[in-house]
């Protein structure tokens, strides 16, 4: 019993009361969490981090004070950086909305420039994401600027839509050997309208599921689609994007040409470039009402696939972090689309892609403490275990498939600075577009110098790392968790059975007793004053928190 009372009063004094922690690492459970190295971008910044399950930057590709994320980085398995920047400075640019790119490069392990890439002028910019392909080529999201006059010419009701300028989207796929774009998908191809039937895109919207309605009732500045991710499927040859402002995602064949992906002709699938599947609101393509919208603003879409066995149950399922799940709160889906493999389509029931709901919906066990109406992504990682991002405030965590959090982290940063441990961030001070966590046996860390090199954070503590995760995770069986902790008002225990325990602070002023029922309890805390609080079960201490306002 007193070592495990001194292993706490070790954590406790190693960042919960002195110098609380804030920012970093905030929790971690060794033996639940998939270890291994997660590769972080965050706005405000130009640099790309590689840390470890402690917070420790193992490694840092630097850049100059003049670039911002534009928005993705990623580490293929030869150890290359593939990343994606644009200037700080977008004053004058001829295109601009957030999520603005302009540059994907390549760079080696010690940051040596080995190829670039740009898109930015007064026609198209890259923005968002990109995707690096297993040929080595590079998938890029590209804004395509239309003019009023284009627009009315596709049949848009530039009476009701007042836009003057309109960015349509465009992937292109580059060559890093050649410099050349090698295919292209333009989504002006495939609109359809029932406005204008002078028009030769003129038909039934809802009879053409695979064209997009050019006059969907989506009032934007002008960032109509906004498309924010990109996925690759080499087994289908298949691309996948997420439309947020349409709450949809698409899956866009690339077995075709570029010449038959300006049709809807061609192609495996033997449509072209239309779209294959979308789902998330039938209501684009008038198959549904607002009640049918499964997701809302989501980003981070993609295929489970890399790093997972085929074994697994979710393996080739698509990741969705639905930002809007609800006023207040966000989610993160696990979805099967009904791929049928003999007729090499997704099939319809009564009109519609389904299926009518996700899989598995995964939350935050404090719901609400989960919500970023904008950025975030999630990563089913090989043990089953999810990794999530907030990225309106840095917030990551990694959760068990039966909810647990065994792994936080806050981006120690305020508008792309390091701050000091203990700072108190707000939304927006540590916005962070995605996290990816690589394993630890990676190929492209063989022979690669991973030593810790330092904290992110500021006068941080260097061994809170090593004292937290040597908690056990129940000192007691009879209570599995406590969350949120620290805790402001609320305060949430699990308890397996019913059980009497007492709360005591530790300077021994407050004392409570509380009776736990199996299941979730709340304990208001609003009237403890801030501080640290013991729960003893039996006269043993089961767990400790902290009360901060």
């Amino acid at each position: 019993m007193q070592g495990i009372l001194f292993i706490l009063l070790t954590v406790i004094c190693s960042g919960l009361l002195s110098g609380q922690q804030t920012v970093g690492l905030l929790s971690y459970q060794k033996d639940k969490s998939f270890g291994g190295y997660n590769l972080l971008y965050p706005h405000n910044q130009p640099n790309v981090y590689l840390l470890n399950a402690c917070g420790e930057i193992v490694h840092v590709w630097p850049d100059s004070s003049v670039w911002r994320p534009g928005n993705t980085a990623y580490l293929t398995p030869d150890g290359k950086l593939i990343k994606t920047k644009r200037s700080k400075n977008v004053s004058g640019n001829p295109i601009w909305f957030g999520g603005g790119g302009a540059i994907v490069e390549i760079r080696d392990w010690n940051n040596k420039l080995e190829w670039r890439f740009e898109r930015n002028d007064t026609l198209e910019r890259l923005h968002h994401d990109i995707r690096p392909m297993p040929n080595g080529n590079i998938l890029m999201n590209v804004w395509v600027k239309k003019t009023k006059e284009e627009m009315a010419a596709a049949g848009r009701d530039t009476v009701r839509f007042k836009e003057a300028v309109l960015l349509t989207e465009s992937i292109i796929e580059v060559d890093p050997k050649s410099n050349a774009i090698v295919w292209r998908w333009n989504l002006w191809d495939h609109m359809i309208q029932d406005v204008d039937t002078s028009r030769p895109n003129f038909g039934d919207v809802a009879t053409n599921a695979g064209k997009v309605d050019i006059n969907y009732p989506y009032f934007t500045d002008g960032s109509w689609y906004h498309m924010n991710a990109i996925d690759y499927d080499e087994e289908l040859d298949q691309i996948l994007v997420s439309i947020p402002t349409h709450n949809e995602i698409w899956i866009l064949d690339h077995s075709t040409t570029t010449a038959q992906a300006a049709t809807n002709k061609g192609g495996l699938s033997g449509v072209g470039g239309d779209l294959m599947y979308r789902w998330g609101n039938p209501a684009t393509y008038r198959k549904g009402t607002a009640d049918n919208k499964r997701i809302g603003y989501q980003h981070g879409v993609h295929w489970v696939r890399q790093f997972i066995p085929l074994s697994n149950g979710n393996y080739g399922k698509i990741n969705i972090f639905n930002n809007r799940a609800g006023n207040n709160f966000s989610e993160v889906q696990l979805l099967s689309p009904p791929w049928d493999m003999y007729e090499w389509k997704y099939k319809k029931t009564g009109g519609i892609w389904g299926p009518e709901q996700a899989d598995q919906v995964v939350r935050h066990p404090d719901k609400e403490k989960l919500f970023s109406d904008i950025l975030s992504n999630a990563q089913y990682l090989p043990n089953g275990n999810m990794l999530i991002l907030s990225g309106r405030t840095g917030y990551l965590f990694e959760l068990t498939p039966d909810g647990k959090i065994v792994w936080e982290y806050k981006v120690p940063l305020k508008n792309g600075a390091r701050v000091e441990q203990g700072t108190g961030l707000v939304i927006n001070d540590n916005t962070t577009f995605r996290v990816i966590r690589y394993p630890e046996d990676y190929s492209a860390f063989q022979g690669k110098d991973l030593s810790a090199k330092g904290l992110l954070e500021t006068n941080g503590n260097p061994d809170f790392c090593k004292s937290i995760s040597s908690v056990p995770d129940n000192v007691n069986p009879g209570v599995v968790q406590m969350f949120p902790n620290p805790a402001s008002h609320d305060i949430r225990i699990e308890a397996l059975t019913k059980t009497s325990a007492r709360i005591i602070s530790r300077d021994g002023s407050l004392e409570e007793q509380v009776i736990l029922e199996p299941g979730i309890n709340t304990l208001d805390v609003s009237s403890y004053p801030e501080g640290l609080y013991f729960l003893y079960v039996e006269n043993e201490i089961a767990r400790a928190f902290v009360v901060e306002r």
